[in-house]
């Protein structure tokens, strides 16, 4: 029944945890999940009014442009200048997406012909490799290790390699390591690039969710980036608009317009409304992001004191809203936070197989509920 493809497409990670989250749901279990990445906050009041007083309006109930209201698009542009300082046409180099996910899972089909190589780190979103798959061409896994501070070591990608090569996805701050990267990483992408002749595409969703005063780069800051490569962003994790799916691609125009070209053939657009309400988001009061970010640092804080205290040797993120904890066998120790204490915790090799080793909390729940797994874990002797 099914195409050869699927043969190589792995279950999605987070569709079976919520199977098996569901099963001890169903046994009655009173379950604190800490696995998949989505914001419990509500989306921002002034968001959501935008929303409702833009569905009320007949205009946005048709079919909308396929590359996304212009209104957006500069939105977009603005916010990129403001916030980076990075200058966009937002025509020409500004793209809406149906959430970046959307656009991560078609770039590939604009770029990869069959056969051609795709350097994609993993630990990583599972999504690079099967774009990759589903255009036919071969995943080169970047292993991203904690000696080298979570970042590919280009140097150590083989010649033969690097011949078939034509795409490269990388993604700071990481999901699900929680690495940063410093600016200067991506200039030696872009010099890679150049050198290799290859798309860069950059998943930039977690830039807004940081502590301590820490301020995530983009990877079209640097010098020559424009030149080479993309940026997918997301309001989902900035303006908790997981469910809204609206997001946008940046960067070199001609990228942008291949990935525009897929899009016209495969969806119709994001809808109006949503546009007009992520329009409020880029453009009004930034505040609720500041306060989230203050509310996912006192749950970092509560979560990273809790593990140390219980014995764990683990680093507090500087961004996003995931704790990586190094562990002796993901699969089994997330089982077992599943089995005897009623955990969610994603295990490292769902995003790869250099993920073994380590499991992912995220910490999109409360202070009292983190607290309470804290405490269970600590009735475990882990």
């Amino acid at each position: 029944m099914y195409s050869r493809r699927m043969d190589h497409l792995p279950p999605y990670l987070f569709a079976r945890i919520d199977e098996m989250k569901e099963e001890k749901q169903r046994q009655g279990v009173d379950i604190i999940d800490l696995g998949v990445g989505d914001p419990d906050l509500p989306t921002p009041k002034h968001i959501v009014e935008a929303l409702c007083a833009a569905a009320r309006d007949p205009k946005n109930h048709h079919y909308p442009s396929y590359a996304g209201m212009p209104a957006y698009r500069r939105a977009v542009a603005e916010w990129y200048r403001r916030r980076f300082g990075v200058d966009l046409d937002p025509m020409k180099e500004t793209l809406a997406l149906i959430g970046s996910k959307e656009g991560i899972a078609h770039i590939a089909e604009a770029f990869v012909n069959p056969g051609e190589v795709v350097l994609v780190a993993d630990p990583g979103y599972p999504v690079y490799k099967t774009s990759t798959l589903f255009a036919e061409g071969k995943v080169y896994e970047m292993p991203l290790r904690p000696e080298n501070n979570f970042l590919p070591v280009l140097d150590d990608i083989p010649a033969d390699v690097l011949k078939l090569a034509k795409m490269i996805f990388i993604n700071y701050p990481n999901n699900p390591t929680a690495a940063v990267a410093p600016l200067s990483f991506f200039e030696e992408v872009v010099e890679f690039a150049r050198e290799h002749g290859i798309v860069v595409v950059h998943d930039n969703a977690y830039s807004e969710i940081a502590f301590e005063g820490y301020r995530s780069p983009s990877f079209l800051e640097a010098d020559g980036a424009m030149e080479v490569g993309i940026e997918m962003h997301s309001l989902s994790k900035t303006y908790n608009m997981t469910g809204w799916r609206i997001g946008m691609a940046c960067g070199n125009a001609d990228i942008v317009a291949g990935l525009g070209r897929v899009k016209t053939n495969v969806d119709s657009g994001a809808f109006d409304a949503i546009q007009h309400a992520a329009i409020a988001a880029l453009s009004g009061p930034q505040d609720c992001v500041r306060e989230a970010c203050s509310i996912y640092q006192e749950r970092r804080d509560a979560l990273v004191s809790g593990l140390r205290e219980i014995g764990f040797d683990v680093q507090a993120p500087k961004a996003t809203f995931y704790v990586w904890l190094p562990v002796d066998d993901c699969m089994a120790f997330a089982a077992r936070l599943l089995d005897e204490a009623g955990i969610v915790a994603t295990p490292g090799v769902g995003f790869g197989r250099n993920g073994e080793g380590f499991v992912r909390f995220a910490i999109t729940r409360s202070v009292e509920r983190i607290n309470e797994a804290v405490e269970r874990m600590r009735g475990l002797d882990l």
